[in-house]
């Protein structure tokens, strides 16, 4: 299995430290309002690795932290907890909001169908572990206190540019003193955050700097190196914590261990909405259940996301919804094939529906190759809507079926048997087609589908498949 390494710019073969055992960290979500569809692209290439890696014989152990206190709104360690931020805006304390928000992600895992990690740890569960990892810090020299908290002094760790590949002086350049004139340097990062002498908040604890709370960078190494220990086999999350977030993990977790704190690197892309940035000031940050309102299923959903690669920068849009919409229906089509067994004559044997598994592994092995994997997909379904299957296949179609939704998550193992009046409706539909009664074939049509039964008309006769 190879992926793209954003350590070192080049696609690797992944060598885990203790195989078959692969450790995997990906950055989870900050829970004080709703993910929307750019944190579901993330998250469904996340399980997409995850499958990948078990399908190739690896055992991977997957830790998904829950952010539930310390991410300001502003990377620069300026403003309020974005947690804070949220009590404040439905008059709530930052404990409900997170709770909330946690169910409400977890549910949504549950819909696209995402695997449920070893791990969900929450931040606000392990302050101790936190505070540990600044003390190790703090005993090594790295750290040093202004008026509103404990930083990380840059300047102590000389490789802090190299993962993002950024420019310090540049950034020293443009810094405006404003913000914070106390900072070394301006990529300095927060590591504890005291609370404010003014007023009380909710999230807030005893530390042997003072009172506060701990930075949002912190929270991922503790927890990281709690749970898979100092070096992470691959670490995962989206591109925009390039530059700030994993470089200060580096940076932090690094120093503290002397050690390597991750081998590999994957970093899902940007999504774009109808083109433009996805911005509550636009609002096109757009919800899951907005989508599910609309008619969209989750499995819609999960193979939208699987149409583009997560390297590439991601387009989503309403009218993309319904070709991916189609190109569903035609994969459940496919897989309705399994109670639909015809007495034909073909060459598609057992053995080739034994590869097709193997085929989509070997593509998908290849730096997560989703789009190139449905186009494979695509052929097979083409051929084998064209020729059916016959009786004998069936338990070699359930296999290959299987393992498509190993690898995919589209639930198509899922598809049951229709009820035997749904048969005769077809049956009498096909009457009417052959007296072409196009009028009454329309009907019945359209009476199957409000049941939830769609029609595809193929040389060998029509197949029938769930909406």
């Amino acid at each position: 299995m190879r992926l793209y390494n954003t350590l070192t710019r080049k696609v690797e073969k992944v060598k885990p430290l203790q195989q078959p055992k692969v450790t995997v960290y990906t950055c989870g979500p900050t829970v004080y309002d709703y993910a929307h569809i750019g944190h579901w692209f993330n998250y469904v290439r996340m399980d997409t690795l995850i499958r990948v890696l078990k399908a190739n014989q690896l055992q991977p152990e997957w830790v998904v932290n829950i952010t539930d206190v310390g991410h300001l709104v502003s990377d620069a360690d300026e403003g309020e907890d974005k947690l804070e931020k949220g009590a404040k805006r439905e008059g709530k304390t930052a404990w409900e909001i997170a709770k909330f928000y946690t169910n409400d992600f977890l549910e949504g895992m549950k819909l696209l169908n995402i695997s449920h990690p070893d791990n969900m740890p929450r931040a606000t569960e392990h302050i101790t572990e936190q505070i540990e990892l600044i003390k190790r810090l703090d005993k090594k020299g790295y750290t040093y206190i202004i008026d509103d908290g404990v930083y990380y002094d840059t300047s102590k760790f000389e490789a802090y540019s190299d993962f993002a590949q950024l420019d310090l002086e540049e950034q020293q350049a443009v810094m405006r003193v404003a913000r914070n004139p106390q900072k070394r340097q301006p990529a300095d990062f927060a590591l504890w955050k005291f609370s404010p002498k003014d007023a009380k908040r909710d999230m807030e604890w005893d530390s042997p700097w003072g009172k506060g709370f701990p930075g949002w960078h912190i929270e991922c190494s503790a927890m990281s190196m709690k749970y898979l220990g100092p070096t992470i086999d691959i670490h995962s999350g989206g591109i925009d914590h390039v530059p700030v977030h994993h470089t200060n993990e580096i940076a932090q977790s690094e120093a503290a261990t002397g050690q390597r704190f991750a081998n590999y690197w994957l970093h899902s892309n940007h999504v774009m909405v109808e083109g433009q940035k996805i911005s509550k000031s636009l609002g096109n940050s757009i919800r899951l259940k907005e989508i599910i309102d609309k008619g969209f299923s989750p499995e819609v959903v999960r193979l939208h996301i699987l149409e583009s690669h997560y390297r590439s920068q991601s387009q989503f849009s309403w009218s993309s919804l319904e070709a991916s919409k189609n190109r569903l229906q035609d994969l459940r089509a496919l897989a309705s094939l399994r109670w639909q067994p015809r007495k034909v004559s073909h060459d598609y044997g057992t053995g080739a529906l034994e590869d097709v598994p193997a085929e989509l592994l070997n593509i998908m092995s290849e730096d997560l190759n989703t789009p190139q994997a449905l186009a494979f997909l695509s052929r097979v379904s083409t051929q084998l809507l064209a020729v059916h299957i016959e009786g004998d296949m069936v338990d070699h179609f359930e296999a290959m079926i299987r393992g498509i939704d190993d690898l995919l998550g589209l639930k198509l193992s899922d598809i049951k048997d229709i009820s035997e009046e749904q048969k005769k409706l077809i049956g009498k539909r096909d009457e009417a087609r052959e007296k072409q009664d196009w009028e009454q074939s329309d009907k019945i049509r359209d009476e199957l589908a409000s049941q939830g039964v769609g029609l595809q008309d193929h040389p060998h006769g029509v197949i029938w498949f769930p909406l």
